[in-house]
């Protein structure tokens, strides 16, 4: 059975910054909790807290009967406590049943025969089909999430809480996931549920509580609260539901593939015109990220051309593509986009130092002047543009990414999933961005599986299924059933 869970005054300080001001919350065991708010709002230092991987300055928690006035990972582990974190914690050349296991001790020898089949009954019990003596590092993201579930309820985890669970997933894998959540709540068990996408949270949730700058603002029945509301608490103000478009027609091509084979894709051709955005539709594996490096040359194409402006080139690296005027906004920014442990002002400068700088020196008063400009120009929430980019919120993570690619004067730019863990206000930032780069007359290669995203930005949509392009989709065309037929295509 679930234990109800209790956060009353949680606060935390940092320097300069006030993370938590007295938050409080209340979870009745077996229920499932939405906990939303802007990237910054105090979502991911709560969980730490409840976790044990950061220690509140006040306040107490209480879990079932027992009261602690902070927590310690220990602790939240014998009480029940399991965050599943979107990173995740699975160590790739184990096995799914040794993963699940992980650390509990079964006497001196291990009988991996029997934590297989200890895994396949929790498996089986929570309706995921998976070989449990499979290696992790052979499993999709999304059934290394599953696999990340099932560890936490393998530890009798009373409480769990799940944080973007969605991100890496498809539409039917989300539908498996909701399954597994129901199971769970069938069982007693409280989990708590982190997400973005609005949508989940009205289909699988009983309760929302909102959070914004650090402090507690409300909770609400699911069922008696609509997206307008629910936005409007997060962002403390109005906020349109709608896509913006860009006013101008698309121009000239400015990026053409023919018959482009390499890094898993084969024969694909497509082109994007500037001021024109092409949606790269797709299930997950389909090929679109991998179209993405091989475009921007951290991939080679084996054959076929690749044309910019009308004119064929030869991208062999990054450096090439650069050169080309072609940037990448990668969906990892956090490993493949920018440098967490650096300023704001040193990764905007990275791709762009011979314009700021000279041959042999680093001009830092014009890196300084750069990256003020982009922190203007793309509102940037930080103080500082010294600031380490790890410091910032997601949102704003992905604006550095963008001046980065904006500084070294890309005129072609491929966006990998842009708004993939990213808030309501930081998403409609960033949509409008994009038009503005249009009305510029950029061009953008957007890949995304938001499917709402999808069809609300792109002007077209080119769909991709195991590394081929199984179809396009005029704007008058789009529908959500289209897609997923496309992409479903044998």
């Amino acid at each position: 059975m679930g234990k109800s869970l209790s956060m009353k005054n949680i606060t935390k300080r940092y320097p300069g910054v006030l993370a938590l001001d007295h938050v409080s919350i209340e979870i009745k065991a077996g229920e499932i909790r939405a906990l939303v708010g802007e990237n910054g709002a105090g979502k991911s230092t709560l969980i730490k807290v409840l976790s044990g991987a950061v220690t509140n300055d006040e306040g107490e928690i209480r879990v079932g009967d027992k009261v602690f006035p902070h927590i310690t990972t220990l602790q939240a582990r014998e009480n029940g406590i399991a965050v599943v974190y979107q990173e995740g914690s699975l160590v790739p050349s184990l096995s799914v049943a040794e993963n699940v296991y992980l650390g509990k001790r079964f006497g001196r020898l291990v009988n991996h025969k029997a934590l297989e089949h200890m895994a396949a009954q929790t498996f089986e019990h929570l309706g995921i089909k998976v070989n449990p003596g499979t290696a992790v590092a052979n499993l999709s993201p999304a059934y290394r999430q599953l696999v990340e579930i099932v560890k936490a309820v393998s530890q009798d985890a009373e409480i769990v809480v799940m944080d973007e669970p969605t991100a890496q997933l498809t539409v039917d894998e989300v539908e498996m996931l909701f399954g597994i959540i129901r199971r769970l709540k069938a069982d007693g068990i409280t989990v708590v549920y982190i997400s973005h996408r609005l949508d989940e949270i009205f289909e699988i949730t009983d309760s929302v509580t909102v959070m914004r700058d650090g402090k507690y603002i409300t909770t609400l029945d699911t069922k008696e609260t609509n997206k307008t509301e629910l936005i409007e608490y997060m962002v403390g103000r109005e906020l349109s539901l709608s896509y913006p478009r860009s006013s101008k027609p698309p121009g000239e091509v400015a990026l053409e593939l023919e018959n482009v084979t390499g890094n898993g894709d084969k024969d694909v051709s497509l082109y994007v015109r500037g001021g024109e955005i092409l949606g790269l539709g797709g299930l997950v594996g389909s090929g679109r990220t991998e179209l993405a490096k091989v475009i921007f040359g951290a991939a080679s194409a084996k054959t076929g051309t690749i044309l910019v402006r009308g004119a064929k080139v030869e991208i062999k690296s990054p450096k090439d593509a650069v050169s080309r005027s072609i940037g990448l906004i990668p969906e990892d920014r956090k490993s493949e986009g920018c440098f967490l442990k650096m300023t704001i002002q040193w990764n905007v400068a990275l791709m762009n130092l011979r314009r700021t700088g000279t041959r042999f020196f680093v001009n830092e008063k014009n890196e300084r002047e750069q990256a003020l400009r982009y922190r203007e120009a793309l509102k940037i929430k930080t103080p500082s543009v010294a600031q380490l980019v790890g410091n910032l919120s997601g949102g704003n993570q992905q604006k550095v990414v963008l001046a980065k690619v904006l500084a070294a004067q890309s005129d072609i730019l491929i966006f990998d999933e842009p708004t993939r863990g990213i808030d309501v206000g930081a998403r409609s930032e960033i949509y409008e961005l994009m038009v503005r780069l249009l009305e510029e007359g950029k061009a953008i290669i957007m890949i995304s599986s938001d499917m709402e995203e999808l069809l609300g930005m792109s002007d077209r949509i080119v769909v991709l299924g195991e590394g081929r392009v199984r179809g396009e989709l005029a704007r008058e065309e789009f529908s959500q059933q289209k897609v997923l037929e496309l992409a479903s295509v044998e």
